[in-house]
């Protein structure tokens, strides 16, 4: 089978059905299967070996900053998920219950935990009594389950990965310093490790996390014009240490709140990976978080010192990248599909006549380019090809933002873009919540964030009302 008529068959093109797209690569490059448990999924080794990956560069950037891992409970007693009311509010649609243990009936419902708020605030309140204990910096790697109506691999799932930082701090300056520095850690992991531009910014009201004073976010555009949340950091205030009788004794002997903060990504990382980078040939990933990032395919195997040749360089290779050296006795062409499918960002492909030339070609997965690279060389290329991807992938990503990203003064202008043109709307608001619903209702689109950077007002006047605009704001359709 020709390599154009495998991937036909097995990837629906993303410009006929950018859904379908999705699940196929999905599927097709091993990153997840269904599950018996419904709107769950399996997530198979090539997809774990991704989060593994995000898992570990995450994890050395928080630790960094002083940081480190605990573990809570899978179960949240009702009474004690009561006791901050706006939260429990936001959640109480997705929670899961169990009211069984055993064959006997619970005395008390446990809830299936959807987030671990009120799991760190009692343990904060058994070991916070002095300003001497403070600042905790705690993080959690974990699954959490909500109870979601519509899924979809990686971007929406009843059960999830996830990481959920959560810090309690002596004074509103540090907690306030410490969630826009842990926004500034995700955004930095975005573009840095998985070559995905974001837009950091402050939810409004409306979109902010139940029970927090101020909630920031990354927001990302996928290939299809729609934006994703990529990673949250929120402001607590010191309400959560109210609700659950947190309190300290400060350096003058007086009773205080402290004030609290959390921060979170998850899987859906996996998604926006797909949809960011990916093309009709399958997955393409950032060199950081790809499970296998060189591999060597050997042409005319069947040569006597081909094989012995391909397994040398790939030692040399290890010592400096993950790589894996196909021997299967699969076509090269085959092989080319098949692992252009599953994104591997470099391609060496070695046969007799490379052998004698003291030379391989080695192919980048992002733009297809090919190089003769000297066997001796391997060592010293290899990773200025890898870092060459990364850098290619960012740029061709950031490029087709800015071309989907447009400029509406109207509430005409917008409905245009916006039943049209798919991508974010930059728009004026008045920060009324009349108007942010009604952009909703009639437009299809939300308010992704007021960005937090280097942007400019493009006039004095709300899109949907006309009044004097306070923010200039992101919207869009989202995932």
């Amino acid at each position: 089978m020709a390599k154009n008529d495998k991937v036909i068959k097995e990837i629906t093109s993303m410009e006929e059905d950018f859904a379908k797209w999705y699940t196929d690569v999905c599927i097709k490059a091993e990153l997840i299967d269904y599950s018996s448990v419904k709107g769950c999924m399996i997530i198979r080794p090539y997809g774990y070996a991704v989060w593994e990956n995000i898992q570990k560069i995450m994890d050395s950037l928080f630790k960094e900053k002083g940081h480190e891992n605990v573990y809570m409970p899978l179960f949240i007693p009702e009474s004690l998920l009561q006791k901050e009311k706006d939260h429990v509010e936001g959640f109480a649609p997705e929670v899961a219950w169990v009211t069984m243990g055993g064959e006997e009936k619970l005395e008390e419902r446990l809830c299936v935990r959807p987030t671990s708020e009120t799991l760190f605030c009692d343990h904060f309140k058994n070991i916070v009594h002095s300003y001497r204990d403070l600042p905790k910096l705690y993080n959690q790697w974990c699954s959490v389950v909500r109870w979601e109506k519509t899924t979809r691999p990686f971007l929406r799932s009843r059960e999830f990965l996830w990481q959920e930082g959560h810090t309690i701090h002596e004074t509103e300056e540090e907690a306030r310093k410490e969630t826009e520095q842990q926004l500034n850690v995700y955004a930095h992991f975005a573009k840095e490790y998985l070559a995905m531009p974001v837009i950091k910014g402050i939810k409004t009201e409306k979109e902010r996390f139940a029970g927090a004073e101020a909630t920031y976010t990354i927001e990302a555009l996928m290939h299809d014009g729609k934006a994703l949340q990529s990673g949250t950091s929120h402001y607590f205030g010191d309400g959560f240490s109210r609700a659950f009788g947190v309190q300290y004794t400060d350096k003058e002997n007086k009773l205080r709140y402290p004030y609290q903060t959390s921060w979170g990504s998850t899987t859906r990382l996996i998604g926006a990976i797909i949809m960011t980078h990916g093309d009709n040939n399958g997955l393409c990933l950032p060199p950081a978080v790809a499970p296998v990032q060189v591999v060597v395919v050997p042409i005319a195997s069947h040569k006597e010192g081909v094989i012995e040749k391909a397994n040398e360089i790939t030692k040399v290779i290890g010592k400096v990248a993950r790589v894996k050296c196909d021997t299967s006795d699969q076509t090269p062409g085959w092989k080319f599909a098949e692992y252009e499918m599953k994104g591997v960002p470099l391609r060496v492909e070695i046969g007799p006549r490379d052998i004698e030339n003291g030379q391989v070609v080695v192919v980048r997965r992002d733009n297809g380019e090919k190089t003769l690279v000297k066997m001796d060389d391997l060592a010293n290329e290899i990773p200025k090809l890898l870092t060459a991807v990364r850098d290619g992938m960012y740029e061709k990503a950031l490029a087709r933002r800015n071309a989907m990203t447009y400029d509406a003064k109207t509430f005409e202008e917008m409905k245009d873009i916006a039943d049209n043109k798919p991508g974010f709307i930059r728009a004026m608001w008045c920060g009324d919540r009349e108007c942010e619903d009604k952009l909703k209702e009639e437009l299809g689109v939300t308010s992704r964030c007021i960005p937090l950077e280097n942007e400019e007002h493009l006039s004095d006047k709300c899109v949907c009302c006309g009044k004097e605009a306070k923010h200039m704001l992101y919207w869009g359709k989202a995932y």
